[in-house]
């Protein structure tokens, strides 16, 4: 039995999602279980760690998958859906590109070092993260590869440029 509170919850995610140039998994009743995950995770801890590992209970050590996790979108480009499948790619929710198994970018030793990933670790040893530049916005982020769609005007990837 689904709670009226991870329907709530999944208007609120859809509608973030697609704000945001995102697509939940199309398949409603997934989306629906990994809802009363990320409810029953925020209850526990205090926060929605991604329902498909298992959280420390420590936000610190856990900030890497606190959902959306920081691996999502590598996911999504890589293998078109996040590690637990509610976020899809374009593809995958259209029906083009079959779902496959998608192996999990989370390491032991990153859930050891308060949440930094092994991508963070750049910003601790004198490499910084490259600056990416929306060209149709002027939006701006700090990350390994730019987002697949820009949060603001939802530009793809490829309109995206190193910044200097």
């Amino acid at each position: 039995m689904i709670s009226p509170e991870a329907k709530k919850l999944f208007e609120k995610l859809k509608k973030e999602a697609e704000a945001s140039g995102y697509n939940l998994n199309p398949d409603e009743d997934l989306v629906l279980d990994l809802m009363e995950g990320l409810i029953t995770n925020r209850q526990r801890y205090g926060y929605q760690s991604c329902p498909c590992r298992l959280a420390d209970g420590i936000r610190g050590k856990d900030l890497d998958m606190i959902c959306p996790c920081d691996y999502r979108d590598a996911d999504l480009d890589e293998y078109g859906a996040c590690y637990c499948a509610l976020y899809v790619s374009e593809e995958v929710a259209a029906g083009r590109l079959e779902l496959k198994p998608v192996p999990e970018r989370r390491n032991a030793e990153s859930s050891k070092t308060a949440g930094i990933n092994d991508q963070d670790t750049a910003r601790f040893t004198g490499r910084s993260l490259p600056v990416w530049r929306c060209r149709i916005c002027g939006y701006l982020c700090a990350r390994p590869e730019p987002p697949l769609k820009c949060p603001i005007c939802k530009a793809d990837k490829d309109r995206f440029e190193k910044f200097e």
